[in-house]
């Protein structure tokens, strides 16, 4: 069924409705609606999945880059709201949560965080991380060839990156990731979902608690001296904790898979890192950008106020959305957008968002990206799929998309 020809018009605005169901689509393809929605010459009408209601949505990167900073949008005011959603319930806690917070509070959080998140402190990690990916692929060597990338690299990779970010005991780290994919997968089983959570947020505060007996400068030891301090709340300091490790185990297991997917079956692109080395950091912001790395859209923002923007009338209290990826294929803003590009130079892609939410971990992601991408070239000059990509299973229901397994050979 055509979504758009069986949504209606929404009473209030006179806009048409389009049902945007969210349906898994193979491999990277890219969801014809965001594309559809760049043609348009406004804001769209759209009803998800979950929830009650209609929303706009912003897709033209101008219209993204305005909603996603105007001041008369507001995160805070979703809380305790039923609007139209892509999950049936909130992933993170809307009560301490930075990603239901505004300015000034939102800046007090992510002040705190940035300690954590210095590029001398991403320095000093490099090293450890570097290690974790080598013995990870020793031990995929030891397991022979074909291996599957996901379980051996791409699934405990990202985790314990950002467990030693947090200085996460290894003890507290088991079965973290196979939580973080249920989090993040709530369409299926919600119930399974919000258990999970409520299991990982238990870990965080165990190891806030451990932080204060024993003091540390990791992200744990940081969270934990500032709720002591009072510059954050400890509601606060466990909510972010737990955001960062679930989307960073998560959102770069999934996304660094789609990478390196991306790669094997762009043999050119691959080739060329290969003979020019220098161009991973570049080419990781274009694989960023290119890269359709979620299901539908994040959390949306409520107008506090009427706001005319993309060509319509956004009433005061009505809910907005702001496609990133719709922004990142943008053709006004990167030509030929659909094409994988290492030659686009300096890119300013929204796939870490953009404003006042611009995801903290950005400099953790790429870090591990580069580090995955390099190791991988300069270990398995011959790496290739074992299988022919359209073989290969997808994640199905969830909000971050990427393969289920990556078998490879070497």
């Amino acid at each position: 069924m055509d979504p758009e020809m069986d949504a209606g018009v929404d009473p209030a605005s006179g806009e048409p409705v389009h049902c945007w169901n969210l349906d898994d689509f193979e491999a990277l393809d890219f969801d014809p609606f965001l594309h559809d929605r760049l043609r348009d010459q406004r804001a769209a009408r759209i009803r998800l999945p979950f929830g009650q209601g209609t929303a706009w949505l912003m897709a033209r990167y101008a219209d993204v880059k305005a909603a996603t900073t105007d001041p008369r949008f507001s995160r805070s005011e979703l809380v305790g709201r039923t609007i139209t959603a892509s999950s049936p319930h909130a992933i993170a806690s809307q009560q301490a949560s930075m990603n239901y917070a505004d300015p000034p509070r939102l800046n007090d959080m992510r002040r705190v965080v940035a300690r954590a998140f210095t590029g001398k402190s991403m320095q000093r990690l490099r090293p450890t991380v570097q290690q974790t990916a080598d013995s990870l692929l020793d031990e995929m060597e030891r397991h022979g060839s074909p291996a599957d990338l996901v379980e051996h690299l791409h699934g405990p990779f990202p985790l314990a990156a950002v467990a030693d970010l947090l200085g996460m005991p290894q003890d507290m780290r088991k079965d973290m990731t196979s939580w973080a994919n249920v989090i993040m997968t709530p369409g299926p089983a919600p119930d399974k979902s919000t258990d999970a959570l409520k299991t990982v947020r238990e870990c965080v505060v165990s190891l806030l608690a451990m932080r204060r007996e024993k003091q540390s400068d990791d992200l744990a030891g940081v969270l934990a001296g500032a709720a002591d301090a009072g510059e954050i709340t400890e509601p606060e300091a466990v909510s972010i904790a737990t955001a960062i490790l679930v989307s960073g185990a998560h959102a770069v297991r999934n996304n660094s898979a789609n990478m390196v997917y991306a790669l094997l079956t762009h043999p050119e692109h691959h080739e060329r890192l290969r003979r020019e080395p220098e161009m991973i950091p570049q080419a990781v912001d274009e694989l960023l950008r290119f890269i359709p790395h979620r299901s539908g859209v994040g959390l949306p923002r409520i107008a506090t106020r009427d706001v005319d923007i993309a060509g319509v009338t956004i009433k005061a209290g009505e809910t907005v959305y702001s496609s990133y990826l719709a922004a990142n294929r943008d053709p006004e803003v990167f030509p030929n957008p659909d094409a994988l590009d290492f030659d686009r130079g300096p890119i300013a892609h929204m796939a870490f968002g953009n404003g006042p939410h611009h995801c903290v971990g950005s400099m953790l992601a790429r870090m591990e990206s580069e580090i995955i991408i390099t190791t991988l070239i300069e270990r398995y000059p011959r790496l290739s799929l074992a299988v022919p990509p359209e073989q290969l299973e997808w994640q199905a229901g969830a909000l971050i998309r990427g393969p289920k397994t990556l078998p490879v050979t070497w």
